[in-house]
């Protein structure tokens, strides 16, 4: 009997699917992996809940390959402050690229307890830009007013290893008590420890934990798609309609980063992938 779900674990070859009456461990057809489509958490699929195979992928709405997930409406940018270090280009880079899949990016601050009074406010000029610019932004203290805005939304974390994504879970839901790991003082950055990409539903909303990581490419984007993932330079006219804002003689983004409108280390980040582009 064919029946709609939705994959909500993946582990190795083995796919978890809730329908609306159970949840099947399910394999995949060989038809996928002769045809490169490679089934992700999130996907909506028809099951035989017989012979527990999924038949077919239904179409996506948008998709994501690190972290692998699909049909996401917000990602969560769990951006550590300190212990690891915030790193903006890491930040910027996960902004473009959720923002050309078509995804909402929502940026979350953790340990802002472990910053003094001065760094605070420079966290705080951050934060205002970022709104400013039309992003959400939480701290991880704020814990109502993010899951408000998650209700009934399809969510996926992401950010570098060790900012906290898995704990921000444990405190949506304490009951699912996930795995955490301390820094490493070694390398100043986290260790791994979700290995399982695994969608849950907590409360009003599913959230997908995935492994952590540091680093992305951009490269698999058009100058033209990352221009325009950078939303406070498409409020600005420019002389030329297709200026890259990078040598062009009068450019107002230019102006605007001169100024102080535009976050230098935005514009320092645009400047980056740009030439990391393809």
């Amino acid at each position: 009997m064919l029946v709609l779900g939705k994959i909500i674990k993946i582990n190795s070859d083995t796919f978890t699917v809730k329908t609306a009456k159970e949840i099947i461990n399910a394999k995949s057809r060989g038809k996928f992996r002769n045809l490169n489509i490679k089934p992700l958490v999130g996907d909506n699929v028809l099951i035989d809940t017989e012979k527990s195979i999924i038949e077919s992928i239904n179409p996506r709405k948008n998709y994501l390959m690190r972290p692998p997930v699909a049909n996401i409406d917000l990602a969560l940018i769990v951006t550590s402050i300190k212990e690891p270090d915030i790193n903006l280009t890491l930040l910027d880079k996960l902004i473009s690229i959720i923002s050309i899949n078509k995804i909402e990016p929502v940026i979350v601050f953790t340990k802002l307890d472990l910053i003094n009074s001065e760094e605070l406010k420079e966290i705080d000029k951050l934060k205002k830009y970022y709104q400013k610019i039309g992003i959400k932004v939480f701290d991880n203290q704020n814990k109502k007013s993010i899951i408000n805005y998650l209700k009934g939304k399809t969510v996926t974390l992401c950010g570098q290893t060790g900012a906290g994504k898995t704990t921000l879970i444990n405190i949506f839901d304490k009951s699912l008590n996930l795995k955490t790991s301390a820094i490493s003082n070694a390398l100043g950055r986290g260790k791994h420890t979700t290995r399982i990409v695994e969608l849950y539903n907590i409360l009003d909303f599913y959230i997908v934990d995935t492994p952590g990581f540091s680093s992305l490419d951009i490269n698999i984007y058009s100058k033209e798609e990352i221009r325009n993932s950078f939303r406070e330079f498409n409020n600005l006219n420019c002389r030329f309609k297709d200026c890259n804002h990078d040598k062009e003689i009068g450019c107002l983004v230019k102006e605007n980063v001169d100024n102080g409108h535009i976050l230098l280390s935005r514009y320092e980040n645009y400047l980056k992938f740009i030439k990391e582009s393809k």
